[in-house]
Protein backbone atom coordinates (compact mmCIF):
# COMPACT_ATOMS: atom_id res chain seq x y z
CA UNK A 1 0.00 0.00 0.00
CA UNK A 2 1.60 3.33 -1.02
CA UNK A 3 2.24 5.94 1.65
CA UNK A 4 0.18 9.13 1.48
CA UNK A 5 1.79 11.95 3.49
CA UNK A 6 2.36 15.65 2.91
CA UNK A 7 5.90 14.75 1.83
CA UNK A 8 5.00 12.08 -0.73
CA UNK A 9 2.26 14.27 -2.19
CA UNK A 10 4.39 17.40 -2.50
CA UNK A 11 7.53 15.72 -3.84
CA UNK A 12 5.97 13.03 -5.99
CA UNK A 13 7.78 10.18 -4.23
CA UNK A 14 6.43 6.77 -3.16
CA UNK A 15 8.18 6.30 0.20
CA UNK A 16 8.52 9.24 2.65
CA UNK A 17 12.29 8.92 2.97
CA UNK A 18 14.80 11.65 2.10
CA UNK A 19 18.51 11.00 1.62
CA UNK A 20 20.54 13.53 3.59
CA UNK A 21 22.71 15.93 1.62
CA UNK A 22 26.08 14.66 2.83
CA UNK A 23 29.38 16.30 1.94
CA UNK A 24 31.56 14.05 -0.28
CA UNK A 25 28.73 11.49 -0.41
CA UNK A 26 25.84 13.20 -2.22
CA UNK A 27 26.87 12.47 -5.79
CA UNK A 28 24.77 11.36 -8.75
CA UNK A 29 25.28 7.65 -8.08
CA UNK A 30 23.61 7.73 -4.67
CA UNK A 31 20.98 10.40 -5.36
CA UNK A 32 19.71 8.62 -8.48
CA UNK A 33 19.63 5.24 -6.74
CA UNK A 34 17.55 6.60 -3.85
CA UNK A 35 15.14 8.32 -6.23
CA UNK A 36 14.81 5.24 -8.44
CA UNK A 37 13.98 3.22 -5.32
CA UNK A 38 11.09 5.51 -4.38
CA UNK A 39 12.66 8.03 -1.99
CA UNK A 40 14.11 11.48 -2.61
CA UNK A 41 17.77 11.51 -3.56
CA UNK A 42 19.80 14.63 -2.79
CA UNK A 43 22.90 16.01 -4.51
CA UNK A 44 25.23 18.03 -2.28
CA UNK A 45 25.95 21.36 -3.98
CA UNK A 46 29.18 22.15 -2.13
CA UNK A 47 30.63 18.72 -2.86
CA UNK A 48 31.04 20.20 -6.33
CA UNK A 49 34.00 22.62 -6.52
CA UNK A 50 32.16 25.20 -8.65
CA UNK A 51 28.59 26.05 -9.63
CA UNK A 52 29.29 24.82 -13.15
CA UNK A 53 30.42 21.48 -11.76
CA UNK A 54 27.08 21.27 -9.97
CA UNK A 55 25.35 21.87 -13.30
CA UNK A 56 27.26 18.91 -14.78
CA UNK A 57 26.37 16.71 -11.78
CA UNK A 58 22.68 17.56 -12.18
CA UNK A 59 22.91 16.55 -15.84
CA UNK A 60 24.68 13.33 -14.88
CA UNK A 61 21.96 12.52 -12.34
CA UNK A 62 19.25 13.04 -14.94
CA UNK A 63 20.90 10.42 -17.12
CA UNK A 64 20.53 7.95 -14.22
CA UNK A 65 16.97 8.71 -13.10
CA UNK A 66 13.74 10.20 -14.38
CA UNK A 67 12.40 10.44 -10.81
CA UNK A 68 12.38 13.58 -8.62
CA UNK A 69 15.62 14.47 -6.85
CA UNK A 70 16.84 17.54 -4.99
CA UNK A 71 19.96 19.52 -4.13
CA UNK A 72 21.34 20.45 -0.71
CA UNK A 73 22.89 23.85 0.05
CA UNK A 74 24.45 24.19 3.51
CA UNK A 75 25.52 27.68 4.58
CA UNK A 76 28.35 27.53 7.10
CA UNK A 77 30.78 30.15 8.48
CA UNK A 78 33.96 30.43 6.41
CA UNK A 79 36.78 32.92 5.93
CA UNK A 80 36.09 32.73 2.20
CA UNK A 81 32.51 31.50 1.78
CA UNK A 82 31.39 29.74 -1.40
CA UNK A 83 29.42 31.74 -3.95
CA UNK A 84 26.06 30.57 -2.62
CA UNK A 85 23.97 32.73 -4.99
CA UNK A 86 25.80 31.26 -7.99
CA UNK A 87 25.06 27.70 -6.81
CA UNK A 88 21.43 28.70 -6.22
CA UNK A 89 21.22 30.20 -9.72
CA UNK A 90 22.41 26.92 -11.28
CA UNK A 91 19.70 25.08 -9.32
CA UNK A 92 17.12 27.51 -10.66
CA UNK A 93 18.47 27.36 -14.22
CA UNK A 94 18.40 23.57 -14.20
CA UNK A 95 14.78 23.38 -13.08
CA UNK A 96 15.40 21.58 -9.77
CA UNK A 97 12.11 21.41 -7.87
CA UNK A 98 13.30 20.60 -4.34
CA UNK A 99 16.17 22.10 -2.31
CA UNK A 100 17.32 21.10 1.16
CA UNK A 101 18.80 24.10 2.97
CA UNK A 102 20.74 24.16 6.22
CA UNK A 103 23.11 26.36 8.19
CA UNK A 104 23.34 30.00 9.15
CA UNK A 105 21.42 33.00 7.77
CA UNK A 106 19.70 31.11 4.94
CA UNK A 107 17.13 33.89 4.34
CA UNK A 108 18.56 35.41 1.12
CA UNK A 109 19.08 32.01 -0.52
CA UNK A 110 15.63 30.78 0.54
CA UNK A 111 14.06 33.95 -0.84
CA UNK A 112 15.93 33.51 -4.13
CA UNK A 113 14.83 29.88 -4.50
CA UNK A 114 11.24 30.50 -3.41
CA UNK A 115 10.89 33.25 -6.02
CA UNK A 116 11.43 30.52 -8.62
CA UNK A 117 8.78 28.24 -7.15
CA UNK A 118 11.19 25.75 -5.60
CA UNK A 119 10.04 23.61 -2.65
CA UNK A 120 12.30 24.26 0.34
CA UNK A 121 13.09 21.67 3.02
CA UNK A 122 15.09 23.37 5.78
CA UNK A 123 17.06 21.52 8.47
CA UNK A 124 16.91 22.75 12.10
CA UNK A 125 18.18 21.46 15.45
CA UNK A 126 15.87 23.62 17.62
CA UNK A 127 12.22 24.64 17.55
CA UNK A 128 13.30 28.29 17.77
CA UNK A 129 15.25 28.00 14.53
CA UNK A 130 12.40 26.03 12.96
CA UNK A 131 9.97 28.85 13.73
CA UNK A 132 12.38 31.35 12.16
CA UNK A 133 12.63 29.23 9.03
CA UNK A 134 8.86 28.86 8.93
CA UNK A 135 8.59 32.68 8.94
CA UNK A 136 10.85 32.71 5.87
CA UNK A 137 8.25 30.67 4.00
CA UNK A 138 9.89 27.23 3.82
CA UNK A 139 7.60 24.41 2.73
CA UNK A 140 8.95 21.65 4.98
CA UNK A 141 11.20 21.49 8.00
CA UNK A 142 13.67 18.74 8.86
CA UNK A 143 13.86 18.42 12.64
CA UNK A 144 17.36 17.15 13.51
CA UNK A 145 17.61 15.51 16.90
CA UNK A 146 20.80 15.10 18.93
CA UNK A 147 21.05 11.58 17.46
CA UNK A 148 22.06 12.95 14.05
CA UNK A 149 25.52 12.81 12.54
CA UNK A 150 27.47 15.95 11.70
CA UNK A 151 26.21 19.27 13.08
CA UNK A 152 24.00 18.37 16.06
CA UNK A 153 23.50 21.86 17.47
CA UNK A 154 24.14 22.84 21.07
CA UNK A 155 20.96 21.82 22.91
CA UNK A 156 21.33 18.01 23.07
CA UNK A 157 17.59 17.42 22.60
CA UNK A 158 16.56 14.10 21.15
CA UNK A 159 13.84 13.48 18.60
CA UNK A 160 11.46 12.05 21.19
CA UNK A 161 11.12 15.60 22.53
CA UNK A 162 11.79 17.67 19.41
CA UNK A 163 9.21 15.93 17.24
CA UNK A 164 6.47 16.36 19.81
CA UNK A 165 7.41 20.02 20.24
CA UNK A 166 7.38 20.42 16.47
CA UNK A 167 3.84 19.04 16.39
CA UNK A 168 2.82 21.59 19.01
CA UNK A 169 4.47 24.65 17.46
CA UNK A 170 4.85 24.33 13.70
CA UNK A 171 2.29 25.12 11.05
CA UNK A 172 4.25 23.62 8.15
CA UNK A 173 4.84 19.86 7.80
CA UNK A 174 8.11 18.42 9.05
CA UNK A 175 10.25 15.33 8.69
CA UNK A 176 12.41 13.65 11.32
CA UNK A 177 16.19 13.40 11.02
CA UNK A 178 18.73 11.67 13.23
CA UNK A 179 18.68 8.04 14.33
CA UNK A 180 16.62 6.58 11.48
CA UNK A 181 17.59 3.49 9.51
CA UNK A 182 14.57 1.20 9.21
CA UNK A 183 10.81 0.95 8.87
CA UNK A 184 10.21 0.81 12.60
CA UNK A 185 11.86 4.22 12.83
CA UNK A 186 9.72 5.54 9.98
CA UNK A 187 6.55 4.31 11.68
CA UNK A 188 7.63 5.91 14.95
CA UNK A 189 8.35 9.24 13.27
CA UNK A 190 4.93 9.22 11.61
CA UNK A 191 3.34 8.45 14.97
CA UNK A 192 5.04 11.51 16.48
CA UNK A 193 3.71 13.86 13.83
CA UNK A 194 6.38 13.78 11.12
CA UNK A 195 5.45 13.21 7.48
CA UNK A 196 8.67 11.37 6.65
CA UNK A 197 12.27 10.79 7.67
CA UNK A 198 15.76 11.85 6.58
CA UNK A 199 18.57 9.28 6.62
CA UNK A 200 22.29 9.96 6.25
CA UNK A 201 24.44 7.27 7.88
CA UNK A 202 22.10 4.51 6.66
CA UNK A 203 22.48 5.65 3.04
CA UNK A 204 26.27 5.83 3.42
CA UNK A 205 26.10 2.11 4.07
CA UNK A 206 24.54 1.11 0.73
CA UNK A 207 26.03 -0.42 -2.40
CA UNK A 208 25.56 2.79 -4.41
CA UNK A 209 27.10 5.18 -1.87
CA UNK A 210 30.25 6.47 -3.66
CA UNK A 211 32.60 5.89 -0.73
CA UNK A 212 35.15 3.19 0.01
CA UNK A 213 33.77 -0.17 1.11
CA UNK A 214 36.00 -0.08 4.21
CA UNK A 215 33.91 2.83 5.51
CA UNK A 216 30.72 0.86 4.95
CA UNK A 217 32.17 -2.17 6.74
CA UNK A 218 33.23 0.07 9.65
CA UNK A 219 29.64 1.32 9.99
CA UNK A 220 28.30 -2.25 10.08
CA UNK A 221 30.92 -3.27 12.65
CA UNK A 222 30.31 -0.26 14.92
CA UNK A 223 27.74 0.01 17.69
CA UNK A 224 25.71 2.93 18.98
CA UNK A 225 28.54 4.14 21.24
CA UNK A 226 31.03 4.52 18.42
CA UNK A 227 30.76 8.30 17.87
CA UNK A 228 32.61 11.31 19.28
CA UNK A 229 31.38 14.88 19.79
CA UNK A 230 33.94 17.51 18.82
CA UNK A 231 34.12 21.32 18.55
CA UNK A 232 31.68 22.01 21.40
CA UNK A 233 34.19 24.43 22.87
CA UNK A 234 33.69 26.59 19.77
CA UNK A 235 29.89 26.07 19.65
CA UNK A 236 30.11 24.14 16.39
CA UNK A 237 29.48 20.67 17.81
CA UNK A 238 29.89 17.84 15.32
CA UNK A 239 29.19 14.15 15.78
CA UNK A 240 31.89 12.04 14.15
CA UNK A 241 32.92 8.41 13.84
CA UNK A 242 35.05 7.52 16.87
CA UNK A 243 38.41 6.73 15.27
CA UNK A 244 41.99 7.44 16.34
CA UNK A 245 41.97 10.99 15.01
CA UNK A 246 38.66 11.88 16.67
CA UNK A 247 39.82 10.48 20.03
CA UNK A 248 43.08 12.44 19.86
CA UNK A 249 41.22 15.60 18.88
CA UNK A 250 38.87 15.12 21.84
CA UNK A 251 41.85 14.97 24.22
CA UNK A 252 43.19 18.23 22.82
CA UNK A 253 39.82 19.97 23.00
CA UNK A 254 39.32 18.78 26.59
CA UNK A 255 42.60 20.37 27.68
CA UNK A 256 41.61 23.56 29.59
CA UNK A 257 44.76 25.26 28.28
CA UNK A 258 43.60 24.89 24.68
CA UNK A 259 41.69 28.04 23.76
CA UNK A 260 42.09 28.50 20.02
CA UNK A 261 40.58 26.51 17.18
CA UNK A 262 43.92 26.41 15.37
CA UNK A 263 45.16 23.91 17.96
CA UNK A 264 42.63 21.33 16.83
CA UNK A 265 42.16 22.37 13.19
CA UNK A 266 44.65 19.86 11.68
CA UNK A 267 42.72 17.00 13.27
CA UNK A 268 39.31 18.01 11.92
CA UNK A 269 40.42 18.79 8.38
CA UNK A 270 37.72 18.21 5.79
CA UNK A 271 40.37 17.33 3.22
CA UNK A 272 41.61 14.45 5.38
CA UNK A 273 38.04 13.29 5.92
CA UNK A 274 37.45 13.21 2.20
CA UNK A 275 40.49 10.98 1.75
CA UNK A 276 38.91 8.44 4.12
CA UNK A 277 36.04 8.02 1.67
CA UNK A 278 38.41 7.71 -1.28
CA UNK A 279 41.21 5.53 0.13
CA UNK A 280 39.40 3.55 2.81
CA UNK A 281 41.70 4.21 5.76
CA UNK A 282 38.98 4.88 8.36
CA UNK A 283 41.54 6.33 10.82
CA UNK A 284 43.13 8.82 8.40
CA UNK A 285 40.77 11.71 9.19
CA UNK A 286 37.47 12.55 10.84
CA UNK A 287 34.18 11.67 9.17
CA UNK A 288 30.56 11.99 10.18
CA UNK A 289 28.42 9.11 11.37
CA UNK A 290 25.56 8.75 13.82
CA UNK A 291 24.85 6.32 16.69
CA UNK A 292 22.28 4.70 14.40
CA UNK A 293 25.28 2.63 13.31
CA UNK A 294 24.22 0.25 16.07
CA UNK A 295 21.06 -0.53 14.09
CA UNK A 296 22.81 -1.01 10.72
CA UNK A 297 23.77 -4.62 10.02
CA UNK A 298 24.26 -4.85 6.24
CA UNK A 299 25.19 -3.08 2.99
CA UNK A 300 22.13 -3.39 0.73
CA UNK A 301 21.30 -1.66 -2.51
CA UNK A 302 19.07 1.40 -2.14
CA UNK A 303 16.25 -0.54 -3.82
CA UNK A 304 16.46 -3.39 -1.31
CA UNK A 305 16.80 -0.98 1.61
CA UNK A 306 13.82 1.20 0.73
CA UNK A 307 11.58 -1.74 -0.08
CA UNK A 308 12.49 -3.23 3.29
CA UNK A 309 11.77 0.05 5.08
CA UNK A 310 8.42 0.30 3.30
CA UNK A 311 7.43 -3.24 4.33
CA UNK A 312 8.69 -2.85 7.92
CA UNK A 313 6.82 0.43 8.37
CA UNK A 314 3.56 -1.02 7.06
CA UNK A 315 3.91 -4.11 9.26
CA UNK A 316 4.72 -1.96 12.31
CA UNK A 317 1.72 0.29 11.78
CA UNK A 318 -0.57 -2.76 11.44
CA UNK A 319 0.93 -4.28 14.59
CA UNK A 320 0.38 -1.11 16.60
CA UNK A 321 -3.20 -0.89 15.32
CA UNK A 322 -3.80 -4.42 16.62
CA UNK A 323 -3.10 -3.23 20.17
CA UNK A 324 -6.45 -1.44 20.23
CA UNK A 325 -9.25 -3.72 21.39
CA UNK A 326 -12.40 -3.38 19.27
CA UNK A 327 -14.98 -1.27 21.07
CA UNK A 328 -12.57 0.40 23.49
CA UNK A 329 -11.93 3.46 21.34
CA UNK A 330 -15.54 4.62 21.67
CA UNK A 331 -15.60 4.13 25.42
CA UNK A 332 -12.29 5.94 25.92
CA UNK A 333 -13.55 8.86 23.82
CA UNK A 334 -16.37 9.38 26.33
CA UNK A 335 -13.91 9.97 29.20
Amino acid sequence: MPFDTALTRALGIRIPVVQGGMQWVGYAELASAVSNAGGLGILTALTQPTPEDLRKEIARTRKMTSKPFGVNITLLPALTPPDYPAYAQVIIDEGIKVVETAGNSPGPIIKMLKASGITILHKCTTIRHALSAQALGVDFLSIDGFECAGHVGETDLTNVILLRRASQELKVPFIASGGFADGQGLAGALAMGACGINMGTRFMCTVEAPIHVNVKKAIVAADESHTELLLRKWRNTSRLYKNKVAVEAKKIESDPNVKEFKDIAPYVSGARGRQVFINGDVDYGVWTAGPVMGVIKDIPTCEVLLKRIETEAEDTIRKISSFITPGTVKSVAKL
